[in-house]
Parts: C-alpha cells; structure tokens; sequence
C-alpha cells in the first residue's frame, strides 16, 4: 500500500467515525415520527399560545385544542399539511417600513415543533459560539456582552491601537437564497419527510428571500450565513469577531489586514447571495469610537469600555414622554400605563454608562408627570 492510498484510507475511517457518532447523537432530531409526535406537538402549542391568547383566533385555536392537534398530526403523518398562507401587513420601525407576513396559530404550532425539535438543535451545533441571535441562552445582551470581552481581550495585548471592521448586510431576510438554505438542509437531514416539509415552508416565501414574522425565518436566516462566521474564525483567524443576524464586526490590530478581510467577505458574500451594506459597512480606530447595535462603544486609555445609549433612541423617548403626557392630560391613557413605559426604558438604559442621562430623562418625566394634583395618591410610584 502506497503512502496515498494510506492517507487515503485514514481520511474515509475519519469521515465515517465522525457521521457514526453524528448519527448516534443526532438520530432522535432526524426521525420525523420522533419529531412530530403528539407530546412535542401539545409542548409547542402550549409555546405558541404564552402571550398571545387574548387574540381572537387563538382562542378559537384553545376551544378545541386537542382535536386540532389531532388533526394537524394526522395531516403530518399522512404527508398532507399545506401552509394556508400568511396575513401580510406594514409596520414602521423608526420610519423604516417592514413587510410583515405572519402565519395562523396551526401552522405557528407546526413550525415551533419542527424548529425546537429538529433544525435548531441541528443546525445549532454548526454555529460558532459569537453567533448570537435568536439562540437559546443567547441574544442582544450576550452580543454585546462578547464584544465587551473582545474589546478588554484586544486592549490587553495591544491596548488602543487597533481597528474594528463593522458591516452590515442589506435586506438580509429579503435576499436569502433558497438553494443556499437547501444546500444546508440536505447536508444535515436525511429524513425525506423533514426535507420535504422544511422546503414546503421556504417556497411558501417564493423564489428568494425569507419573510419576517417566522420562526423558520430566523432559524434558517441566521443557518444561511453560517459559511461566512466559519470562514473568518477559522481561515481569516480572527478571535475578535461576532455577528448579530445581519450585523457583524472583526477586530485586528492591522487596517490592512481588515481591509483585506473585507475583500474575502465580499467573495464569500457573493456566493451566499448576500449584499453588503456600503453605507454601514467600514473600518474604525478603536480609539475613535463606533456604534453597533445601536450602542456607542468607547475603548479607553485606561482599558474601560465604556457603552453608551444611542442618542436617537434618548430622543425617540423624550417625544414619548411628551405624547404619553398629553394623552394622559386627555384621559386616553391610565397613569399605571404611562409609569410602566417609564421603568421599562429605565430598566434598558442602566445597562449602559448614562447616568446623567437617565437623571435627566427622570427630571423630564418628574416635571410633566408628578404634579401637586398627583402627589396625594401616585407619588409613591414614582
């Protein structure tokens, strides 16, 4: 036996030691008998109707609960469901329009079942660990709390000098590629009826794209740019790195190698089938200060990261207050109402380094809220 045909062999023993122990580990997530049974079906509706049960439709869905459940199994198991399609609607999110296609509390239900049970435990254990949103035990908090430890990480053996790479991806959900998306799907499944379903609700989308108000949407969103996290922690070598959906940074102490980063993500980008922000996208001294996810990062001489809140969200909340005031003067509004809103942006802004502007937030609120004809019965929750 020659030198090759022995590299050879030692590499088709390790590719089939590593789909045995995939095999052995992922058996009960790509069975679609295991995964669609009637306990995981009842524990995603009871998932499905926390928090939504004053809605009309649910409640109908409630009424008669275990009987849809039997229905929705049967169709499962027969190969029969058909997603009935979706209520599309506009929301504008600080004066940015987004599509909204919400699905029914049946097909909620079926796609819970299938996301908690089969693609994210599977698709999960393909992403790298500053992958952050919409992951159990992750999110907005842990993002910024990895780029925190990135920046202290990055202080320590270089200290300021330094440069961190922000991009941004344009119409993430909207330019998703189905066959990138199915690519992935058939190299982690192997069960004909979990692909057959999956695919069924990603074609529901039409030829390109993923809609908003799924949760397969997030899940395959996020799986569909999981090659270029790969690519930049483990070819690119960069330790300081971590992505939020379709936001992302790289940290290095060299601009130049950043900027050659930004080529190589640009190829990887075009293969995926995703656009880069121009806008969003670009290079920062450290020591200059940046935003990301709408927070204002500061490193400083002394190695403290300093956040602070993003100055459009404080001025979004002072016009608030204001309406919230006049709407309260006009009896529209309760003033349990109005305090909630109050602690609730409160609560958001002491995760940051703003003291002076939560004082000031709270003399605003102090001055058009407490008044003397309150102080007798409200000034206490204040």
């Amino acid at each position: 036996m020659t030198s090759e045909e022995r590299k050879t062999a030692r590499y088709i023993r390790r590719v089939e030691a590593r789909q045995k122990k995939k095999a052995e580990r992922c058996s009960k997530y790509d069975d679609f008998d295991t995964v669609f049974s009637y306990q995981n079906l009842y524990s995603a509706y009871k998932c499905c109707r926390r928090g939504v049960a004053w809605k009309s439709s649910v409640q109908r869905y409630i009424t008669q609960a275990p009987l849809n459940l039997l229905h929705t199994y049967d169709q499962l198991q027969k190969g029969k469901f058909k997603s009935p399609g979706f209520y599309e609607f506009d929301i504008f999110e600080r004066g940015k329009r987004r599509h909204i296609r919400s699905t029914v509390i049946g097909e909620r239900v079926v796609q819970r079942c299938l996301c908690d049970n089969a693609l994210v435990p599977m698709l999960c254990r393909t992403f790298v660990y500053d992958n952050g949103a919409s992951m159990k035990y992750k999110g907005y908090d842990f993002a910024v709390r990895r780029l925190t430890q990135h920046l202290h990480k990055h202080y320590r053996k270089y200290g300021q000098d330094g440069y961190i790479l922000l991009f941004d991806f344009s119409k993430f959900f909207d330019n998703v590629s189905h066959a990138v998306i199915k690519g992935i799907l058939h190299k982690e499944f192997s069960d004909e009826k979990i692909l057959k379903l999956t695919e069924h609700f990603v074609d529901a989308f039409g030829d390109v794209g993923m809609g908003l108000g799924s949760q397969i949407s997030q899940v395959l969103a996020l799986a569909s740019a999981n090659r270029l996290d790969h690519y930049i922690k483990e070819v690119l070598r960069i330790k300081g790195y971590g992505r939020y959906m379709d936001d992302g940074y790289l940290i290095h102490q060299s601009k130049e190698y950043l900027q050659n980063c930004l080529i190589h993500i640009k190829e990887i980008c075009s293969m995926l089938g995703i656009t880069l922000n121009t806008k969003k996208t670009q290079i920062v001294k450290l020591s200059h200060g940046f935003t990301w996810l709408k927070i204002r990062f500061y490193l400083t001489e002394t190695g403290k990261v300093v956040r602070k809140i993003y100055k459009r969200s404080v001025t979004r909340m002072r016009i608030k207050l204001k309406k919230l005031h006049k709407m309260w003067k006009e009896k529209r509004i309760a003033f349990t109402d109005v305090y909630t809103t109050w602690q609730s942006w409160k609560a958001y802004a002491l995760k940051f380094n703003a003291y002076h502007t939560i004082q000031n937030m709270a003399d605003l609120y102090t001055k058009l809220f407490i008044t003397e004809e309150w102080e007798g019965c409200n000034y206490a929750l204040c």
